[in-house]
């Protein structure tokens, strides 16, 4: 293989790896859906949703529901006495967003639904109903396959649109990767840095196409 047959396929090889880093991103309102997660611009033109990540566990005519992943609120999931199976939690609830900030829903990572669950993306699902909660908590292993939010986000679909249309939103695929992260509370830095790596994908110009230089004299 010559020098540079090798250059050129370590420069693709590099390209593939910064590329399989970077999560999909867009602003285009037709990549909206349950599943999917809002991240907001550095700028965020409402303080209630600055510095938020936010994944969408409903997306329908009738509305849209998110649940804030980033902002832990302070208070361990033990305070929850109502609800069996929280007793012996430590880990904290999160504010799930300012909207009823009193009641109580769960992100939940497990092989089949639980009672009365919203089925979000792959494995995960959202509950709302103490049913759905107690049963979730009893079959909980920890905070890596069950979140506890207080409040949550809501919008209409033109609302949550127009707010995309004027480029308050990043769009992010597989928000269920991100749903139990491990440290919530530097998520949008992380998220939010990735959203410069776009550059990666802008294509080169086209070049013009060089005229073969003839050996033969």
């Amino acid at each position: 293989m010559s020098r540079q047959s090798r250059v050129v396929r370590a420069l693709a090889g590099g390209i593939t790896l910064v590329c399989g880093m970077l999560p999909a991103q867009s602003r285009k309102i037709g990549d909206l859906a349950a599943g999917k997660l809002l991240v907001t611009e550095r700028q965020a033109p409402d303080p209630l949703f600055a510095e938020s990540v936010i994944l969408l566990i409903h997306y329908s005519a009738d509305g849209v529901v998110g649940l804030m992943l980033n902002q832990p609120a302070g208070v361990p999931l033990s305070r929850l006495r109502e609800l069996d199976g929280a007793r012996n939690r430590s880990d904290p609830a999160y504010v799930g967003g300012p909207v009823e900030i009193a009641q109580v829903s769960a992100l939940v990572r497990a092989p089949s639904a639980p009672p009365n669950a919203i089925h979000v993306t792959a494995d995960l699902y959202a509950v709302q109903t103490k049913r759905g909660l107690e049963t979730a908590l009893k079959a909980s292993k920890g905070s890596t396959d069950l979140r506890v939010y207080l409040g949550y986000c809501g919008w209409i679909i033109p609302q949550l649109q127009n707010e995309v249309t004027r480029g308050s939103w990043y769009i992010f695929d597989h928000g269920d990767r991100f749903a139990f992260d491990s440290a919530p509370r530097t998520l949008w830095k992380r998220l939010i840095d990735r959203t410069e790596g776009e550059l990666v994908w802008t294509p080169l110009p086209a070049r013009q196409p060089v005229k073969p230089v003839s050996w033969n004299r």
